[in-house]
């Protein structure tokens, strides 16, 4: 999409970091990527039978089309923000897959559908007035970056006006009417608007963190229970309450990571899901069960269940915000040439791992290695301090653990070998300042064991 990275911005990802202009480089690629995307469900649309796409379906599809090119004229970055919303991904990549044949016909026009709701979301954030007949579904009419109306399934109509959005449901009821905010955000007295709620931005970021658990397409299916996460969980204001308070923390903690930190958060962040705590886990507290994760086709989103203290809320973007780099990177400039036959031990799971896994994982862990030791170095409190030694010695040990199978691969690419050569250098920079022994023994332990258990799991079919 873009020219190829310089080596100098390799060299920078390779020691987890990356300097504004070339997470920005990693970032118009993927908008770019987006705005294709979005583009090819249109022309995929066009070009599907009529028993697939029929008339009356696609001529509403061009409407909308209309309405967004219309809001792009008055406002482009508005619109922008609603198409580059990182849940707008797995929609755009759902219906693409509907349209091919996937999936059933119903479930297909109800996808389509949603692009009705991200013109008028679009068209509301640019000022542009409009009136539309939309389709509620599952027992929400979703707007994407706004919020979402509670009511029941069936057709919407829904008008825009000098900053207020007024919705009433076809089959009857009263009209709601919510306002929308010069911020992006929306109000409503009535308890049937389910706002998306924000959190304050990144020191340096463009704007507020959607923390976003109406959007319809924030997960797929049961792929999230196949990863040790979670569903995706609607939260009431004492949750709100909660994970305002957590984030509260975030950005003094980022700092402690270092500048780099706060780079990546306030360029690559675009939005929380918020997950439910994982299965059996207890109350959240200091130790909690906690997990999270990313999705390829959702650039910019973390999900995750609440962090117990901002420190591991920092942790939490830290390793997730890896991926989001790392996967960025692979779209612009392959990496690797293995095949994604999972057959490698990692010391973060149970199961074998594809190359691919291994070096995603590897990555996030490094970062978190240095993330951990950075915050010990600062730590006043011995409570703090000693968690965080924990914590950089197991990350630290996990990754050695499997460093030496991604240095050995002839299948890196020429990018990939700066990268992982740049890996490297980062984890011998580690051992400047080494954990106490204590700390450093029970963590080599650990990967010493989990080595076993997965030899005994997987034996000789795997290395």
């Amino acid at each position: 999409m873009i020219p190829p990275l310089p080596d100098h911005a390799l060299h920078e990802l390779g020691r987890t970091e990356g300097g504004a202009d070339t997470l920005r480089l990693l970032v118009r690629d993927q908008d770019t990527r987006r705005l294709l995307l979005l583009r090819a469900v249109l022309d995929a649309a066009e070009a599907a039978p009529t028993t697939v796409c029929p008339p009356r379906l696609l001529d509403r599809l061009r409407q909308d089309w209309a309405l967004l090119e219309t809001a792009e004229r008055a406002d482009r970055a508005a619109v922008r923000t609603v198409l580059l919303h990182p849940l707008a991904g797995p929609w755009a990549q759902r219906c693409l897959r509907g349209l091919a044949g996937a999936g059933s016909r119903a479930e297909l026009h109800a996808d389509l559908d949603h692009l009705s709701a991200l013109a008028a979301a679009a068209a509301t954030r640019a000022g542009t007035a409009f009136t539309a007949r939309l389709a509620a579904h599952g027992g929400l009419l979703s707007l994407p970056t706004l919020g979402a109306l509670r009511t029941a399934s069936g057709p919407v109509d829904i008008a825009f006006r000098d900053g207020d959005l007024t919705m009433r449901a076809v089959a009857g009821g009263p009209p709601l009417t919510a306002h929308a905010q010069p911020d992006g955000t929306t109000s409503s007295a009535d308890p049937r608007w389910l706002p998306v709620s924000a959190l304050p931005a990144v020191p340096g970021g463009v704007g507020p963190v959607p923390l976003d658990d109406v959007d319809p397409y924030r997960t797929d299916g049961d792929g999230l229970r196949r990863h040790g996460l979670s569903a995706a969980t609607h939260i009431d204001d004492h949750e709100r309450k909660a994970w305002a308070e957590s984030w509260s923390g975030v950005g003094p903690l980022l700092r402690i990571g270092g500048a780099h930190r706060l780079t990546e958060a306030a360029v690559l962040l675009r939005c929380l899901v918020p997950l439910g705590p994982p299965p059996g886990s207890g109350p959240v507290g200091e130790g909690a069960a906690h997990c999270s994760g990313t999705r390829r086709e959702a650039f910019g989103a973390v999900l995750s269940s609440r962090p117990a203290t901002p420190a591991y809320f920092v942790s939490t973007l830290v390793h997730e915000l890896q991926h989001t780099k790392l996967a960025a990177l692979g779209s612009l400039a392959p990496l690797h040439h293995e095949d994604a036959t999972p057959r490698h031990f990692a010391p973060w799971r149970s199961d074998s791992r594809p190359f691919d896994g291994l070096l995603q994982g590897a990555y996030s862990h490094l970062a978190l290695a240095d993330y951990w030791q950075r915050f010990a170095l600062a730590a006043r409190r011995v409570t703090h301090r000693d968690l965080a030694w924990a914590e950089h010695a197991r990350c630290r040990e996990q990754v050695g653990a499997v460093l030496p199978v991604l240095a050995g691969s002839a299948a890196l690419t020429r990018e990939g070998r700066l990268l992982v050569n740049e890996m490297i250098t980062l984890y011998h920079r580690l051992d400047d300042c080494p954990p106490p022994t204590g700390h450093l023994a029970r963590a080599q332990a650990y990967v010493a064991t989990t080595r076993v258990i997965w030899q005994q799991r997987n034996g000789s079919r795997t290395q």
